[in-house]
């Protein structure tokens, strides 16, 4: 699988903050550790599978991350011509293209706390990611600034976007790619390879 990884950790960038709430009010964090159940309360899951499965698994006890926000998104004609370009691939192999994100942050305060650990991680991440065999699909990890405010205490760290992306010849196929990849993704999060190493 294509990957790569980047900080985004300017004055400029934008920072994660937990818990959050949209101005409106309508959409806001679910702490799916405390209540696994809420996961139907967020509405991409519905829809996609892989999501849900990946969203319920990287909030599981035994994860060293949780979630913050999500989105799913089919990729518009410039992400694509970007994908085929990236991958080496002809247009008709690509013509249609599934993306996600998910905001990680990790449980453990010391690598959470650490850049520098925290960009161990991301190497680790982005070799292990890198031997998974899926021609079609790309994983991105940023990292980002983090602030969580839980239980009256505030901590300043790091977060990791993850992005995957998957394409095809139709959007079926598509799909298809994204949902491999993201559940492989999910499973190397939660592997003891990356918690060991």
């Amino acid at each position: 699988m294509l990957t790569d990884w980047n900080a985004a950790c300017g004055p400029d960038d934008p920072v994660l903050v937990v818990p959050w709430a949209s101005p409106d009010g309508l959409l806001q964090w679910v702490d799916l550790r405390e209540d696994p159940y809420a996961v139907n309360e967020i509405p991409e899951g519905e829809d996609y599978p892989a999501l849900l499965a990946a969203l319920r698994a990287l909030n599981g006890s035994r994860s060293p991350v949780f979630t913050a926000k999500c989105d799913v998104w089919e990729m518009d004609a410039e992400e694509l011509e970007a994908m085929r370009d990236e991958l080496l691939l002809d247009e008709e192999v690509a013509t249609s293209g599934l993306a996600s994100y998910i905001d990680l942050l990790w449980r453990e305060r010391a690598i959470f706390a650490s850049r520098h650990r925290m960009e161990q991680m991301l190497h680790r991440l982005d070799r292990m990611l890198t031997e998974l065999p899926y021609s079609l699909a790309a994983a991105e990890l940023t990292m980002r600034p983090a602030v969580l405010d839980l239980e009256g205490t505030v901590a300043e760290g790091f977060a990791i976007t993850l992005y995957t992306k998957g394409v095809g010849v139709d959007e079926a196929e598509a799909a298809q790619r994204w949902d491999e990849a993201l559940r492989a993704i999910t499973a190397t999060f939660r592997s003891r390879e990356l918690a060991g190493s």
